[in-house]
Protein backbone atom coordinates (compact mmCIF):
# COMPACT_ATOMS: atom_id res chain seq x y z
CA UNK A 1 0.00 0.00 0.00
CA UNK A 2 1.54 3.56 -1.13
CA UNK A 3 1.37 5.92 1.88
CA UNK A 4 -0.44 9.08 1.20
CA UNK A 5 2.09 11.24 2.80
CA UNK A 6 5.82 11.34 1.26
CA UNK A 7 8.77 12.88 3.13
CA UNK A 8 9.30 13.59 6.73
CA UNK A 9 6.60 16.18 6.97
CA UNK A 10 3.13 17.16 5.92
CA UNK A 11 1.87 20.75 5.98
CA UNK A 12 -1.52 21.41 4.54
CA UNK A 13 -0.87 23.95 1.77
CA UNK A 14 -2.21 27.45 2.56
CA UNK A 15 -3.76 27.83 -0.68
CA UNK A 16 -5.74 24.68 0.06
CA UNK A 17 -9.98 26.03 -0.40
CA UNK A 18 -12.31 25.48 1.22
CA UNK A 19 -15.06 23.38 0.33
CA UNK A 20 -18.05 25.46 -1.13
CA UNK A 21 -20.85 24.14 1.04
CA UNK A 22 -18.96 24.15 4.26
CA UNK A 23 -18.40 28.09 3.34
CA UNK A 24 -22.14 28.31 2.12
CA UNK A 25 -23.26 27.06 5.88
CA UNK A 26 -20.61 29.84 7.32
CA UNK A 27 -17.85 28.87 10.13
CA UNK A 28 -20.43 26.43 12.04
CA UNK A 29 -19.34 22.62 12.52
CA UNK A 30 -22.82 21.34 10.54
CA UNK A 31 -20.96 20.68 7.22
CA UNK A 32 -18.25 18.88 8.67
CA UNK A 33 -20.38 16.39 11.05
CA UNK A 34 -22.93 16.18 8.15
CA UNK A 35 -20.36 15.06 6.12
CA UNK A 36 -18.23 12.68 8.51
CA UNK A 37 -21.54 10.92 9.79
CA UNK A 38 -22.22 9.96 5.86
CA UNK A 39 -18.60 9.03 5.67
CA UNK A 40 -18.96 6.61 9.11
CA UNK A 41 -22.69 4.95 7.14
CA UNK A 42 -20.91 4.46 3.57
CA UNK A 43 -17.77 2.84 5.92
CA UNK A 44 -19.88 0.30 8.10
CA UNK A 45 -21.98 -0.29 5.11
CA UNK A 46 -18.75 -1.61 3.77
CA UNK A 47 -17.55 -3.14 7.19
CA UNK A 48 -21.02 -5.21 6.63
CA UNK A 49 -19.86 -6.99 3.76
CA UNK A 50 -16.89 -8.03 5.58
CA UNK A 51 -14.71 -5.34 2.63
CA UNK A 52 -13.28 -3.34 5.39
CA UNK A 53 -9.77 -4.18 4.84
CA UNK A 54 -6.33 -2.16 5.92
CA UNK A 55 -6.81 -0.53 2.84
CA UNK A 56 -10.54 0.71 2.94
CA UNK A 57 -10.02 1.99 6.58
CA UNK A 58 -7.02 3.89 5.27
CA UNK A 59 -8.64 5.39 2.59
CA UNK A 60 -11.75 5.93 4.60
CA UNK A 61 -9.65 7.99 7.21
CA UNK A 62 -7.54 9.86 4.30
CA UNK A 63 -11.13 10.95 3.07
CA UNK A 64 -11.78 12.30 6.63
CA UNK A 65 -8.27 13.64 6.71
CA UNK A 66 -9.38 15.61 3.14
CA UNK A 67 -12.82 16.97 5.05
CA UNK A 68 -10.93 18.23 7.62
CA UNK A 69 -8.35 20.07 5.49
CA UNK A 70 -11.64 21.13 3.02
CA UNK A 71 -13.54 22.58 5.82
CA UNK A 72 -10.65 24.57 6.90
CA UNK A 73 -8.42 22.13 8.91
CA UNK A 74 -4.22 23.14 8.15
CA UNK A 75 -2.32 20.27 9.43
CA UNK A 76 1.33 19.90 10.61
CA UNK A 77 2.69 16.66 10.90
CA UNK A 78 6.27 15.87 11.67
CA UNK A 79 8.05 12.51 12.37
CA UNK A 80 6.58 10.28 9.46
CA UNK A 81 10.23 8.78 8.47
CA UNK A 82 9.71 7.41 11.74
CA UNK A 83 6.68 5.22 10.38
CA UNK A 84 9.01 3.96 7.55
CA UNK A 85 11.16 1.79 9.98
CA UNK A 86 10.88 -1.62 10.83
CA UNK A 87 8.27 -1.79 13.12
CA UNK A 88 6.04 -3.36 14.59
CA UNK A 89 5.78 -0.84 17.08
CA UNK A 90 3.51 0.25 20.55
CA UNK A 91 2.72 3.64 19.52
CA UNK A 92 2.18 5.78 22.83
CA UNK A 93 0.42 9.26 22.46
CA UNK A 94 -1.84 12.10 24.29
CA UNK A 95 -5.67 12.00 23.42
CA UNK A 96 -6.95 15.24 22.78
CA UNK A 97 -9.86 14.86 20.60
CA UNK A 98 -11.44 11.99 18.11
CA UNK A 99 -9.67 13.85 15.48
CA UNK A 100 -6.84 11.68 16.17
CA UNK A 101 -8.51 8.78 15.77
CA UNK A 102 -10.38 9.27 13.01
CA UNK A 103 -7.29 10.16 10.66
CA UNK A 104 -4.60 7.95 12.30
CA UNK A 105 -5.29 5.18 10.07
CA UNK A 106 -4.84 7.39 7.42
CA UNK A 107 -1.50 8.13 8.17
CA UNK A 108 -0.21 4.69 10.06
CA UNK A 109 -2.01 2.11 8.32
CA UNK A 110 -0.56 2.24 4.77
CA UNK A 111 3.03 1.83 6.15
CA UNK A 112 2.27 -0.74 8.55
CA UNK A 113 -0.72 -3.17 10.13
CA UNK A 114 -1.82 -1.33 13.00
CA UNK A 115 -4.77 -1.62 15.77
CA UNK A 116 -5.98 0.74 17.89
CA UNK A 117 -6.85 -0.10 22.18
CA UNK A 118 -9.99 1.51 22.41
CA UNK A 119 -13.33 1.97 24.76
CA UNK A 120 -15.68 -0.70 24.43
CA UNK A 121 -18.44 0.95 24.87
CA UNK A 122 -17.25 2.38 21.09
CA UNK A 123 -18.59 -1.02 19.26
CA UNK A 124 -22.09 -0.41 20.15
CA UNK A 125 -21.87 2.84 18.97
CA UNK A 126 -24.69 3.19 15.70
CA UNK A 127 -22.65 2.66 12.11
CA UNK A 128 -19.20 3.66 13.52
CA UNK A 129 -19.50 0.64 16.09
CA UNK A 130 -19.57 -1.52 13.09
CA UNK A 131 -16.47 0.24 11.28
CA UNK A 132 -14.75 -0.17 14.61
CA UNK A 133 -15.20 -3.61 15.07
CA UNK A 134 -13.73 -4.36 11.45
CA UNK A 135 -10.44 -2.92 12.39
CA UNK A 136 -9.76 -5.59 15.22
CA UNK A 137 -9.13 -3.46 18.07
CA UNK A 138 -8.58 -4.28 21.58
CA UNK A 139 -11.36 -2.90 23.94
CA UNK A 140 -11.04 -2.02 27.61
CA UNK A 141 -13.89 -1.11 30.05
CA UNK A 142 -11.98 1.71 31.85
CA UNK A 143 -13.53 1.14 34.91
CA UNK A 144 -11.22 -1.71 36.69
CA UNK A 145 -7.45 -0.51 35.84
CA UNK A 146 -6.40 -3.88 36.52
CA UNK A 147 -8.04 -5.97 34.07
CA UNK A 148 -7.95 -3.35 31.25
CA UNK A 149 -3.98 -4.15 32.08
CA UNK A 150 -4.61 -8.14 31.94
CA UNK A 151 -6.39 -6.93 28.51
CA UNK A 152 -3.87 -5.24 26.82
CA UNK A 153 -1.01 -7.09 27.49
CA UNK A 154 -2.51 -10.25 26.55
CA UNK A 155 -4.73 -9.11 23.58
CA UNK A 156 -1.86 -6.64 22.76
CA UNK A 157 1.49 -9.08 22.85
CA UNK A 158 -0.95 -11.23 20.58
CA UNK A 159 -1.50 -8.55 17.82
CA UNK A 160 2.47 -7.61 18.24
CA UNK A 161 3.62 -10.62 17.32
CA UNK A 162 1.68 -11.23 14.31
CA UNK A 163 3.04 -7.89 13.28
CA UNK A 164 0.34 -5.38 13.92
CA UNK A 165 1.03 -2.15 15.82
CA UNK A 166 -0.72 -1.18 18.28
CA UNK A 167 -1.99 2.51 19.36
CA UNK A 168 -2.65 3.24 22.78
CA UNK A 169 -3.81 6.54 24.15
CA UNK A 170 -3.02 5.96 28.21
CA UNK A 171 -4.90 8.29 29.74
CA UNK A 172 -8.81 7.86 31.24
CA UNK A 173 -10.58 10.15 28.72
CA UNK A 174 -9.86 12.46 25.91
CA UNK A 175 -8.07 15.73 26.94
CA UNK A 176 -7.62 19.49 26.00
CA UNK A 177 -5.10 19.59 28.94
CA UNK A 178 -2.20 17.09 29.03
CA UNK A 179 -1.77 16.36 32.32
CA UNK A 180 1.17 14.12 33.28
CA UNK A 181 -0.15 12.40 36.68
CA UNK A 182 -3.02 10.80 34.40
CA UNK A 183 -0.76 9.76 31.58
CA UNK A 184 -0.28 6.24 32.70
CA UNK A 185 2.62 3.66 32.02
CA UNK A 186 0.26 0.76 30.02
CA UNK A 187 1.97 1.70 26.85
CA UNK A 188 5.46 1.17 27.76
CA UNK A 189 4.90 -1.98 29.67
CA UNK A 190 3.12 -3.31 26.55
CA UNK A 191 5.98 -2.72 24.70
CA UNK A 192 8.31 -4.64 27.09
CA UNK A 193 6.32 -7.24 27.29
CA UNK A 194 6.32 -7.98 23.87
CA UNK A 195 10.25 -6.75 23.14
CA UNK A 196 8.97 -4.36 21.10
CA UNK A 197 10.12 -0.41 20.47
CA UNK A 198 7.95 1.98 21.64
CA UNK A 199 7.21 5.35 19.44
CA UNK A 200 5.64 8.51 20.80
CA UNK A 201 3.06 10.73 19.73
CA UNK A 202 1.94 14.03 20.59
CA UNK A 203 -1.15 15.74 19.06
CA UNK A 204 -2.92 18.92 19.41
CA UNK A 205 -6.44 18.20 17.92
CA UNK A 206 -8.12 20.93 19.55
CA UNK A 207 -9.39 21.70 16.35
CA UNK A 208 -12.12 19.76 17.20
CA UNK A 209 -13.72 20.24 20.11
CA UNK A 210 -16.04 18.67 23.01
CA UNK A 211 -19.98 19.00 22.12
CA UNK A 212 -22.16 20.31 25.47
CA UNK A 213 -24.70 17.31 24.63
CA UNK A 214 -23.01 14.96 22.54
CA UNK A 215 -19.11 14.51 22.67
CA UNK A 216 -18.43 13.43 19.37
CA UNK A 217 -20.47 17.13 18.11
CA UNK A 218 -18.69 19.78 19.03
CA UNK A 219 -17.88 22.61 17.58
CA UNK A 220 -14.41 23.23 15.20
CA UNK A 221 -12.00 25.92 14.88
CA UNK A 222 -10.88 27.03 12.35
CA UNK A 223 -8.13 29.17 13.66
CA UNK A 224 -6.49 26.21 15.62
CA UNK A 225 -3.54 24.71 13.63
CA UNK A 226 -3.59 20.75 14.14
CA UNK A 227 -0.15 19.12 15.23
CA UNK A 228 0.76 15.85 14.94
CA UNK A 229 4.60 14.72 16.02
CA UNK A 230 5.92 11.07 15.66
CA UNK A 231 8.67 10.90 17.59
CA UNK A 232 11.73 8.40 17.11
CA UNK A 233 11.00 4.76 18.53
CA UNK A 234 13.22 3.35 21.09
CA UNK A 235 13.62 -0.19 23.02
CA UNK A 236 12.21 -0.23 26.51
CA UNK A 237 15.32 -0.76 28.72
CA UNK A 238 14.20 0.91 31.95
CA UNK A 239 10.43 0.77 32.28
CA UNK A 240 10.04 4.33 34.40
CA UNK A 241 12.59 6.28 32.42
CA UNK A 242 11.02 5.57 29.39
CA UNK A 243 7.75 6.26 30.26
CA UNK A 244 9.49 9.64 31.51
CA UNK A 245 10.66 9.82 27.97
CA UNK A 246 7.40 10.16 26.24
CA UNK A 247 5.72 12.47 28.49
CA UNK A 248 8.37 14.84 28.19
CA UNK A 249 8.23 14.41 24.21
CA UNK A 250 4.52 15.01 24.78
CA UNK A 251 4.95 18.66 26.98
CA UNK A 252 8.19 19.75 24.68
CA UNK A 253 5.92 19.65 21.56
CA UNK A 254 2.95 20.47 22.79
CA UNK A 255 5.21 23.56 24.44
CA UNK A 256 6.64 24.91 21.35
CA UNK A 257 3.36 24.36 19.22
CA UNK A 258 1.37 26.69 21.88
CA UNK A 259 4.75 29.23 21.35
CA UNK A 260 4.64 29.28 17.35
CA UNK A 261 0.74 29.39 17.47
CA UNK A 262 0.79 32.19 19.48
CA UNK A 263 3.44 33.69 17.10
CA UNK A 264 1.14 33.21 13.97
CA UNK A 265 -1.62 34.44 15.76
CA UNK A 266 0.00 37.74 16.57
CA UNK A 267 2.19 38.02 12.86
Amino acid sequence: MKPFFAGDRYDTPENTPRYKLDRLMGNGRLYFHTAFFKAVIQSSRVAKKGLYDRAAWAQSSYQTFKLVEGCGGRFHITGLDYLRRAGPFVFVGNHMSGLETAVMPGIVAPFMPVTFVVKHTILDYPFFGEVVRATNPIPVGRVNPREDFQIVLREGVKALEEGTSVVIYPQHTRSMVFKPEEFNSMGIKLAKKAGVSALPVAVKTDFWDYGRYLRDFGPIHRDRPIHIAFGEPFPIQNSKADHQRVIQFIQTCLQTWAEEDVGLSRG
